[in-house]
């Protein structure tokens, strides 16, 4: 199972994709961190571009061919991205949950962002002005929607693990999500 997690910057993506990933026992993969090691690398003549959403497919697709449950977390804000997973999915012969991370109290997420503490080396997080303009484009599909104003993480969590349980194969379902530590 291939789960994504999209939003714009501070609207809780890692703190709930995090938690997540450790809760059923997935491979986790951290866009931010993906690209800072690219940038840090300092083999790129300009930015990272779809550098590491490429990258980030290329492992996503390694590990679920290999049999593991997979949980991205990124901003994925264009179409292309997007297609890119699923293609992902496809190429992998599995299921893929796609949730969208809103804060819908637009203080509660400026707060967010503006005492946000980075927690990558080298990384330096977004401004509130560059989160209200990021590029962001509408679903085609309508993800499974997460408002961080109105549920908590942990309660965020249980909602994408019955989500998952939904999407799961029936000849995987005994062990697809209740059995953290096992692998399908």
């Amino acid at each position: 199972m291939l789960i994504v997690f999209s939003g714009l910057p501070g609207t809780g993506k890692t703190t709930i994709a995090s938690a997540l990933a450790r809760e059923i026992g997935a491979v986790y993969l951290r866009i931010d961190s993906i690209e800072q090691a690219i940038r840090d690398a300092q083999v790129l003549m300009q930015d990272v571009g779809t550098s590491g959403y490429k990258v980030a497919n290329a492992l996503a697709l390694s590990n679920l061919g290999l049999g593991h449950r997979v949980v991205v977390d990124c901003v994925n804000p264009v179409i292309e991205s997007r297609n890119g997973w699923s293609e992902v999915a496809k190429r992998a012969g599995v299921s893929l949950v796609n949730i969208e991370v809103v804060c819908s109290d637009l203080q509660e997420h400026q707060r967010r962002v503006e005492t946000r503490k980075g927690d990558i080396p080298g990384l330096v997080p977004p401004s509130w002005q560059s989160v209200m303009s990021h590029e962001y484009e509408p679903w085609l599909d309508t993800p499974f929607i997460i408002d961080t104003a109105q549920v908590s993480a942990p309660e965020a969590v249980a909602m994408i693990t019955q989500e998952c349980l939904a999407h799961a194969p029936q000849s995987t379902l005994p062990i697809a999500l209740n059995n953290a530590g096992s692998r399908p």
